[in-house]
């Protein structure tokens, strides 16, 4: 019987959660992230797109987070809240 990674959904063996260390720290750093909603409002009905990348870069260094998993988090959220 197998299981799925919590971050990928790969399969793994039933004993375990994540297929890796990497997947761990991904999933819980990606709980952590927290993003205001007016943030996100800002980024996409007041920023154009270079400006838009400018303030997530930021972002992501000033909270000394993993830029790609912030701009995830900006997506997931962005269809959660506009869409």
């Amino acid at each position: 019987m197998a299981n799925v990674c919590q971050y990928c959904s790969k399969k793994i063996p039933i004993n375990k959660v994540f297929c890796s260390k990497e997947c761990k720290e991904s999933f819980f750093q990606m709980i952590a992230i927290n993003l205001p909603k007016p943030f996100l409002k800002r980024l996409y009905f007041f920023c154009n797109d270079q400006e838009r990348e400018e303030e997530i870069k930021q972002f992501a260094e000033r909270h000394q987070w993993s830029e790609p998993l912030v701009r995830e988090k900006i997506q997931q959220l962005n269809s959660e809240y506009f869409r």
